[in-house]
């Protein structure tokens, strides 16, 4: 009965945490994550609030991966594929637009 009631007491003392994490995507994640120390919650939530506006949820886990790797961003940037070409824009203006919302 205890163990019942202190898991019923933790679930509703979690509850308002619960959709702080599960709304964070994927550039909101890696950026925590990441080592930068300028990198606090407000800072990453608004950088993926801006991702969210600006890339599809599949660009937004492709830019994701450059805090883990940034070679992957030189990569993409030096491609000559038409592809990684239009995300490079994309990503540029998504950049942009983070540097003036966040900053």
């Amino acid at each position: 009965m205890r163990k019942t009631l202190l898991a019923a007491s933790l679930a509703i003392l979690a509850a308002p945490l619960l959709p702080a994490i599960a709304n964070a995507g994927p550039v909101e994640s890696a950026c925590l994550r990441s080592d930068r120390q300028q990198a606090t919650r407000a800072l990453c939530r608004c950088i993926d609030s801006v991702a969210q506006r600006t890339l599809t949820r599949s660009e937004q886990r492709r830019a994701a991966s450059f805090f883990r790797d940034p070679q992957l961003a030189q990569d993409v940037r030096m491609s000559k594929s038409d592809r990684d070409n239009a995300f490079w824009a994309r990503y540029r203006a998504f950049g942009e637009a983070a540097e003036r919302s966040c900053s």
